[in-house]
């Protein structure tokens, strides 16, 4: 949920917001753990976190996020967990480039095990960018040295210029990590965007993605909860603009230079991630994330 240009974006502070709280649970109940996500918050919703933490309080706070934006905390946690394992098989498998897309408040470079020995590219709005610089610097000390960031805008800048500015290397097999943009953005930046990052990287690297379903978004095959959660965003400035069908998703990527691998909803992924804990949240087919090889 990354806010494709502008200032800094009020979405990715939502999305720092569910993997702060996520992070907070017991051991043997969270999904993963982000050391870093608290210091994205500003003090409206760092106060959110502490009611959070106070015993009887602290379930009252989800249930009220989970009725004011309906999935998408759920959608938030089980697609971080899943693009964290997606990094992490990345890197066991020996890739040492990765590119994120919209990094907004992303804190895998800094968190994951094994990203250190890789060099990390985050791209993003210069307004986000130095935000999070600052927190990063105020949580760690200082940006390591493995991370890099790409200044850029999606919707005007061509993702080459880019990474022409830095130490990107065409040659090596990449995994690009686009998560929480598309859905912000114009059907001809998704366009460029995929048929460019084809063109950045060899055969055998990756793409993980999320997205929205077109139908949902445009007001058919109506989702419960769906048209609350497109409220909220649009309330906050930052609209929906872009989906895909999942049935044509295939050949579209395609027609692009990738193959799609997977594709799974927030309710797939909470059976796989949430359900053998005995969490029964709400999850909703409108949120997809997809995994896809060039």
């Amino acid at each position: 949920m990354a806010q494709p240009y502008g200032g800094p974006s009020r979405t990715a502070e939502f999305v720092a917001l569910f993997r702060a709280l996520e992070s907070q649970l017991p051991a043997d109940k969270r999904l993963f753990d982000d050391p870093h996500a608290h210091a994205f918050l500003g003090a409206r919703l760092r106060a959110v976190l502490s009611l959070a933490r106070i015993p009887l309080t602290g379930e009252l706070v989800t249930q009220a996020i989970d009725r004011t934006w309906p999935g998408a905390r759920v959608s938030v946690v089980v697609r971080t967990r899943f693009i964290d394992n997606v990094l992490g098989d990345a890197l066991a498998d020996g890739v040492d480039q990765v590119v994120i897309l919209g990094s907004g408040f992303d804190a895998r470079a800094y968190r994951v095990p094994g990203a250190e020995g890789a060099r990390i590219f985050e791209i993003d709005t210069p307004e986000t960018l130095q935000g999070k610089r600052s927190r990063i610097e105020a949580s760690l000390g200082h940006v390591p040295p493995h991370v890099s960031t790409v200044a850029t805008d999606f919707e005007r800048e061509d993702l080459d210029a880019a990474l022409a500015r830095t130490a990107f290397r065409r040659r090596a097999r990449t995994l690009f990590i686009w998560e929480g943009v598309s859905s912000y953005l114009s059907d001809t930046a998704v366009d460029a965007t995929l048929r460019r990052l084809a063109t950045l990287a060899p055969p055998r690297s990756q793409l993980v993605f999320t997205y929205l379903d077109q139908a949902t978004l445009r007001g058919r095959g109506e989702v419960p909860g769906a048209r609350t959660a497109i409220a909220a965003v649009r309330h906050v400035g930052e609209p929906f603009r872009f989906g895909f069908d999942p049935a044509e998703l295939p050949a579209y990527l395609d027609q692009r230079g990738f193959k799609l691998l997977d594709d799974l909803t927030s309710v797939d992924l909470a059976a796989r991630y949430l359900h053998p804990l005995g969490r029964r949240h709400i999850a909703m087919r409108f949120y997809h994330v997809a995994l896809a090889t060039r």
